[in-house]
């Protein structure tokens, strides 16, 4: 073993000779350091800790079920999961870091290991956290801390600071596996304009391609699409359009005759291409371990990107594969045994499965390999990193042909690529219970350094209804990516597809998440900078005593959210660990009530928004816009609770540019001063005339108050 330390905190431990993942941005000094942890070294590795009742385990980021994960067991292996059922013990991402908290202290392990890791926390034997690493070649990265953001702040700093989207990326995003034409993606345009709904892009799926085709697109079904891109884009809309990981084999076409030439597709046993099928049949998988590999698949993104095209979503890089060769013709061969057969349960079982378990089976993992430093790997052994690198290959690709930011998500992903792209949570379903997982998922996979997240919204597969995608919008209204998708042969899913009141309520909710843009992007930008956490549970801020809440949520500093998720239910309880202020949103108005700390019954209609303000804190609202290149910052809305004095920076910068950004740190200063209030603006932003300030204090009273932005003149101008 060698040990290190990255920094003054963060101690490293190196056992056998581990792979370089990339998911660490330093390799630190070495000294010794000695290891505490028990560890039992083979072809299996061991960790064990011990679990006393009140221990506390928190994080591996993408994940069902509680925050705190005691009690469950988790296997960390990026998969293809189509059912988010409750018991199933992995999805698409791969996210090693957690956080033991214990009565006398806490600490953070990150497990830097590119295979299958497996938790049992507290599952098997309710005293005893077991970490099953399926290899002897692995970082383990040891951060210890007094708090729980200190230590997850303490691991971003090695670990990295967040991917940064534009501003435009925190717009409303409507999509559909499903839109067949460019006809139907202007009618759903055409349809936000009509109903005045912001909308801030389209994405894509597979349907606009030829035949499934990686960098394709249809011209019989999206005929002059750079043309119709770029009209969108000049009124503020962006298509985003998907691309997988498969590359179709067929002769004459240029990724596929590129990749043989180039030697850029994973290799099977024989040392040929390796093949199996996704969605355009049979495929190849470009090797993005590879460093080659990885520039030449980020070149062609400039087919995209030279239609206009400014964001890109990464899919079914677990890699996803619906059949390999050898699996289809073994099934193939069972079914024609058991023609004019007479099959008993058993054998027609067997029949069933063998063709069910085609889809995604784990000896595929065993039979393609990748070249990693020169030396050919299996890809069970480095499985997940294929998706975390598929979007550094994209990152790199978008980066460099339109040099400013750009919107860029992942369905497969482990930490590292946090630095390159954000996430959403895979194909969930429209069942309430999976708008809960939403809510508590947010937390797990925000410390693991992924900030730009969401869901969702609505539930990819199943039948939505109006009250779910209401109740939805109301909390994916605070989540960095908001994205309406559903998939083929599921209702429409669009807000104006269901009743007029559903159609009102969405109009209200979506407008009054652009109102919270300006909030919203500055939380997100400070929160990455400083290493903050953007989504936090109550215990993270109030303790163990808040353990037991999962569905209230903290936002930065400033605000508690409690969503309704639960149908036919317009109260809930919530729980205030503090006095707070009630703040309720819609497009033009705002309303503000004190609410006292301790348990109460929250009323909540499907019209507005509603959450908690804390004490000495304040947020910027802007005006409602139909889109982010429409919102102004000219004028804001200040809502405050002071009980003596708040202080507040807003943060905003030109929204698209990569490096050397122009930052606005506005800071905002509210005091009371002999029952008034006193308000100072320092360094305000160039484009802001006038706040007006809502305040409530301790009694209740409302104090409204307008700051108008008084600037000096130039030297030709005469003073006032």
């Amino acid at each position: 073993m060698k040990s290190y330390k990255l920094n003054n905190e963060v101690e490293a431990f190196e056992f056998g000779s581990p792979l370089d993942t990339g998911a660490l941005l330093e390799k630190g000094v070495p000294e010794k350091i000695h290891c505490n942890e028990e560890i039992s070294l083979g072809k299996t590795t061991k960790l064990q800790f011990p679990l006393l009742p009140r221990d506390r385990i928190y994080g591996l980021g993408e994940h069902l079920g509680s925050i705190n994960r005691r009690g469950r067991r988790f296997r960390s292996y990026c998969r293809d999961e189509a059912n988010h059922t409750e018991d199933k013990n992995e999805l698409y991402g791969a996210h090693n870091f957690f956080v033991h908290v214990k009565e006398q202290g806490l600490t953070g392990y990150f497990i830097d290991f590119p295979g299958e890791v497996v938790y049992d926390v507290g599952f098997q034997d309710d005293q005893k956290f077991t970490v099953e690493i399926h290899g002897k070649d692995f970082r383990l990265i040891k951060i210890p801390g007094n708090r729980m953001e200190e230590v997850v702040s303490r691991f971003l700093q090695v670990a990295g600071k967040a991917y940064i989207p534009p501003k435009w990326a925190f717009g409303y995003f409507q999509s559909r596996w499903g839109y067949k034409d460019l006809e139907e993606i202007k009618g759903v345009y055409e349809r936000f304009q009509q109903e005045q709904i912001p909308l801030e892009g389209i994405y894509l799926d597979l349907d606009y391609m030829e035949d499934f085709k990686n960098f394709t697109v249809s011209k019989e079904r999206f005929p002059e699409f750079g043309k119709f891109v770029r009209k969108l884009k000049n009124n503020g809309v962006y298509l985003v359009p998907i691309i997988d990981a498969g590359i179709k084999i067929e002769p004459d076409y240029d990724i596929y005759e590129e990749g043989i030439k180039g030697k850029h597709f994973c290799l099977n046993e024989e040392g040929a291409p390796y093949v199996a099928a996704v969605w355009p049949g049979k495929v190849h998988f470009p090797d993005f371990l590879q460093r080659e590999t990885r520039q030449w698949f980020g070149e062609k993104y400039k087919f995209l990107t030279d239609l206009g095209i400014e964001g890109v979503w990464n899919d079914m890089n677990e890699p996803a594969i619906f059949y390999d060769e050898k699996n289809l013709e073994e099934a193939i061969d069972l079914a024609s045994a058991c023609r004019g057969k007479n099959l008993n349960v058993h054998k027609f079982f067997e029949l069933k499965d063998t063709f069910a378990n085609l889809l995604n089976d784990e000896d595929y993992h065993q039979r393609f390999y990748h070249r990693v430093q020169g030396k050919k790997q299996r890809h069970k052994d480095v499985h997940n990193l294929y998706g975390d690198y598929m979007t550094r290959a994209a990152n790199y690709g978008l980066s460099k042909h339109l040099d400013k930011r750009f919107l860029l998500i992942s369905r497969a992903s482990s930490i590292g690529m946090h630095r390159y792209g954000g996430i959403w949570t895979g194909d969930n379903a429209s069942w309430w219970t999976h708008l809960e997982e939403n809510i508590r998922m947010m937390p797990s996979i925000n410390m693991c350094g992924f900030y730009y997240i969401g869901a969702d919204t609505g539930g990819f597969g199943g039948q939505c209804s109006g009250e779910l995608l209401t109740r939805w919008l109301q909390f994916s209204a605070f989540t960095p990516l908001l994205r309406n998708h559903s998939a083929l042969d599921t209702r429409p899913q669009e807000p104006y597809a269901f009743s007029e009141a559903v159609l009102e309520n969405s109009r209200s909710i979506i407008k009054g998440r652009y109102r919270l843009i300006p909030y919203l992007y500055s939380t997100y930008m400070k929160a990455v900078e400083n290493y903050q956490l953007f989504f936090k549970p109550l215990a993270f801020e109030y303790g163990g005593g808040y353990e037991e809440i999962e569905d209230q949520l903290l936002i930065g500093e400033e605000i508690m959210l409690a969503p309704i998720h639960k149908k036919h239910q317009s109260q809930r309880l919530v729980d205030l660990p503090e006095r707070m202020a009630l703040i309720t949103v819609s497009e033009k108005a705002t309303k503000i009530t004190l609410a006292p700390a301790g348990p109460q019954r929250l009323s909540y209609d499907l019209d507005h928004l509603r959450f908690f303000l804390r004490e000495n804190k304040m947020i910027p609202l802007g005006k409602s816009a139909a889109n982010v290149s429409k919102l102004s910052v000219q004028e804001l809305e200040v809502l405050a609770y002071v009980t003596d004095k708040a202080e507040h920076t807003f943060y905003d910068d030109d929204g698209i540019s990569l490096e050397n950004r122009e930052k606005n740190l506005m800071k905002i200063i509210v005091e009371f001063q002999q029952d008034s209030y006193h308000i100072e603006v320092e360094k305000p932003h160039k484009e802001l005339e006038v706040i007006r300030f809502t305040i409530i204090d301790n009694s209740g009273r409302i104090h409204r108050k307008s700051h108008e932005i008084k600037r000096k003149k130039s030297r030709n101008e005469p003073m006032e």
